[in-house]
This record gives structure tokens, sequence and C-alpha cells, in this order.
């Protein structure tokens, strides 16, 4: 499958920036498809040896849908605010988006897991921790729930960027009003 990215000046391909934007966005959205509709839930995620890892319960609707149909789309976007223009029709967001499609696989490799799980708290509550995550704790660990945590991983077979940074004096900011740009 190849993607195409419309706005092709908007195409980003540098991959440290890349890299750099994934290793600090926050949330990936998971869209998955259940008996032909679509599902897509929000997720922690790392970005890491050129594969995506997330996390979650080894039961539920997610494993199920996975069952049947391990095909998926990962998206991640940052806002960085929406850039304010005296013709309406030319208001515009400031934002960078990945968008990844592949197929989602349970990591079983224990040492894979970990090391998935150790980038994820890195990341997320980073220097928060003494020690390293141990093995021991990431197979046993269970939920509130009682069920077993599992790592899974999508291993993109096409990824897009894009990026859009506008113009920083024209970034909108409440108050703004469009009497301030008309002469720009």
């Amino acid at each position: 499958m190849e993607t195409q990215i419309r706005m092709v000046n908007r195409t980003c391909t540098d991959e440290r920036q890349i890299n750099k934007f994934l290793r600090g966005a926050q949330t990936a959205f998971l869209g998955l498809v259940d008996n032909n509709m679509p599902y897509v839930i929000p997720l922690n995620f790392v970005f890491k040896d050129g594969n995506f890892y997330i996390h979650g319960a080894n039961e539920g609707r997610k494993i199920n849908i996975l069952n049947n149909n391990a095909n998926a789309c990962l998206t991640i976007c940052e806002i960085y605010g929406t850039i304010a223009d005296p013709i309406p029709a030319n208001t515009d967001t400031a934002y960078m988006s990945v968008i990844a499609n592949g197929k989602i696989e349970i990591v079983t490799d224990l040492n894979e897991a970990t090391a998935a799980m150790q980038e994820m708290l890195d990341k997320y509550v980073p220097n928060y921790y003494k020690v390293p995550l141990s093995k021991t704790h990431v197979d046993k660990y269970q939920s509130s729930l009682g069920s077993k945590t599992v790592v899974l991983k999508l291993q993109p077979i096409t990824m897009t960027a894009k990026e859009h940074k506008g113009d920083e004096q024209m970034k909108y900011y409440a108050g703004r009003k469009v009497t301030q740009d008309i002469n720009r």
C-alpha cells in the first residue's frame, strides 16, 4: 500500500525531526476495524528501533479485534496553534503529524517487551524510578481488574509525516482582532 500526501509542500522527510517529534508527542490514536466499523482509541506509545510500541490489557475489545484483523493505523498529532488570516478561508493550524500503517503483533520476547516498557517509563516519567524495570515485573504484572498486561508492536509498512509551522506572528491569541491584521 502506497500512501501519498495531497499537500506535498507539508511533507516532512527529515528523520531526525520526525524522531524528535515522536519522542515528545504524548498521545497516539490507534485505528482498528471491528466488523467493518472503525474503532479508534487514544494510547501512550513509544517509537523505538523503527517500531511503535503500546501496551494494554491482554483481553478486551482491542485484543478481540486484533485477533481477527491485525491491520492497524496509528496517528500521532500535535497542534501548535491556530494561524489567523483576514481571509477566513486562509485561517490554518500549525501542527505536525505522523501516520503509520502496519500490522500489530503481541511482543512475546520478554527482553523486547521490557525494553519497550522501560522506554515508555523513560518517556512519560523520566528519572522517576531509581532502578530499571525488571523483566519479572513485566512478566507478572496484572491490572486492578486482574488482566495481564501485554506489549504490542506495530511495524510500519507505510509511514508519512506532515507539518505546518505557520507564521508565528500570525498565531491567534484571545483578543486578537481581524482589524490588527487587515493591512499586513
